[in-house]
């Protein structure tokens, strides 16, 4: 099984690719750092025992490992590219794990069969180790509207914007950008641009979103019914047109950072209930 590597932060890494699978690094980071919070004491003790062998022992640093597999390991990433998302029809955004999900190669099926494996004392330290990076990052993958919802569009990669913006990438994308205009698509605007506008420290955001209480939310268990409520609220996410600027993203922010903040809790709730510590 891999281990996590000393990786810099790419926060650019999904600005324009027509194959981001996720949040961004910050997005991430944001859903560990909040779930951290809200582990009972047993459940964070044995989180650090499962990440000690860990460059950053804590569910924010292991919140984009699986995107870093596209490097660590490209065999891999392939074989697991399927579990960041599930194309529920948008129409209905009902699931049925036969039709949306065969052999479980989604994020429903990854989270499922993820969470089997963490739970399994019997199982080797590095398995279980892997298996709960995987649920910090695919947790959070699960409540990104785009993650969740199939408009022949592989969840707004293919709907073309040009975005109005002063955040100007470092290196990938650069030849997209114009006279302060990104050309990308929507999937990109919602995996990044929403969440670094605001240009806040990743625990000074944290802090922000956690601020809003609602821990009720984590009451909602089941992976499945994340995804049919992610798809329904793919619904509104869709400009009228093909152009955005900072109204488009000062509208949806609150958006994405409830989503952010639904998946803290859920993940802290499903790490409690693996790891021993059920409420």
């Amino acid at each position: 099984m891999l281990r996590a590597r000393v990786l810099p932060v790419v926060a650019l890494l999904c600005l324009a690719s027509p194959t981001a699978l996720a949040w961004s690094a910050l997005g991430h980071r944001l859903v560990g750092e909040i779930a951290g919070r809200h582990l009972q004491p047993s459940t964070e003790r044995q989180v650090r025992r499962l990440l000690a062998d860990e460059s950053e022992a804590t569910l924010a640093g292991s919140g984009d490992w699986a995107d870093h597999l596209r490097d660590l390991d490209p065999a891999y990433f392939r074989r697991t590219a399927r579990w960041h998302y599930v194309n529920l029809d948008a129409r209905t955004c009902s699931y049925d794990a036969a039709r949306d999900c065969p052999g479980g190669q989604c994020v429903v099926g990854a989270i499922q069969a993820q969470q089997a494996i963490l739970a399994d004392r019997g199982r080797p330290l590095a398995e279980r180790r892997d298996a709960l990076k995987f649920l910090v990052h695919l947790v959070a993958d699960l409540h990104q509207p785009l993650h969740a919802s199939d408009r022949n569009d592989k969840g707004g990669n293919r709907y073309q914007v040009s975005l109005r913006t002063d955040l100007v990438p470092t290196t990938y994308g650069r030849d997209r950008y114009a006279d302060g205009v990104m050309g990308t698509n929507l999937h990109a605007v919602w995996d990044y641009y929403l969440l670094a506008s605001p240009r806040l420290d990743a625990k000074d955001y944290a802090d922000r979103i956690d601020a809003v209480h609602s821990p009720a939310i984590a009451k909602t268990r089941d992976p499945a019914a994340w995804a049919e409520e992610s798809c329904r609220l793919a619904r509104g996410v869709y400009p009228q047109g093909h152009t955005l600027d900072r109204g488009y993203l000062d509208a949806e922010r609150p958006l994405a950072e409830r989503r952010i903040r639904d998946a803290a809790y859920r993940l802290a709730h499903l790490l409690d209930s693996t790891l021993g510590g059920a409420r």
